[in-house]
């Protein structure tokens, strides 16, 4: 810390989780690292096209292209791929051509379209890092292209750390926020200032257990105290639910 504030350390990169679903995004190549880009980009429910001739697919990226997850286009890249009623979004290529490579980025770099030139970090808008996925959840470790192999490495130590369930209390966060906003649906700052200081507030307190442990029942309860604005943990929250105990007395306590 510097003056009370965080040093600026410079040389990073700007993490972000990019929105691309619904969005045409070209794939040019087709071999093993394609079939790992395509993959993540399906994962994120993005419009793939790969551009690759038949017999450079490898068996993973056909069975895609045969089973119409993605388009195929059945030869090499040609700059009529990337005319503007084609709507691309982001190219990424995996090619066994430096030169081509190169050629294309620099189209791309024409149309300000962000491309990805795979093993090439100086021809690259964008990193691709190694991600450890659990249902909502998504850790992503980036090397800034310095040794994306040992991303992977540190991305698993991180996943083995994480206590088990950790996406599923991610996704009931999520389903907690959405019934928050339904019963405080204000738009304005104040309005909105209010349900993230308590949604923090709520993540603070609670454990990854607490949050895979409540059910429905335990957020109806835990939304009730957004008006008054605590936040009770867990254990009362289960204490205001009614026992629907019967008492049957048999007279063996010995009452009179």
């Amino acid at each position: 810390m510097s003056a009370g504030f965080p040093i600026v350390q410079g040389g990073g990169s700007l993490i972000l989780a990019w929105q691309i679903k619904g969005k045409h995004v070209l794939v040019i190549g087709g071999g093993e690292v394609a079939a790992g880009r395509i993959f993540n980009l399906l994962n994120a429910d993005a419009r793939v096209t790969v551009i690759c001739p038949r017999q450079g697919l490898t068996p993973e990226v056909a069975y895609r292209v045969d089973s119409g997850q993605i388009c195929h286009t059945d030869r090499i890249f040609l700059p009529l791929d990337l005319e503007p009623e084609r709507n691309v979004s982001m190219v990424l290529t995996a090619i066994d051509d430096p030169e081509a490579s190169t050629r294309i980025w620099k189209y791309c770099k024409k149309l300000k379209v962000p491309a990805n030139i795979a093993d090439v970090p100086p021809e690259c808008d964008f990193y691709f890092g190694s991600v450890h996925r659990d249902g909502p959840l998504q850790i992503m470790v980036s090397t800034n292209g310095n040794g994306p192999r040992l991303a992977a490495s540190i991305r698993k130590q991180i996943g083995d750390m994480l206590p088990k369930g950790t996406g599923q209390s991610v996704a009931k966060v999520g389903q907690l926020r959405r019934k928050l906003r339904a019963v405080a649906p204000g738009k304005g700052v104040d309005s909105i200032n209010k349900r993230m200081g308590w949604m923090s507030e709520v993540c603070d307190r609670w454990s990854t257990e607490n949050f895979n442990e409540m059910d429905e029942e335990d957020m109806e309860r835990l939304i009730q105290s957004y008006g008054p604005g605590v936040v009770p943990s867990f254990e009362d929250v289960r204490l205001r639910r009614p026992t629907n105990v019967v008492w049957d007395f048999d007279g063996s306590f010995g009452w009179l």
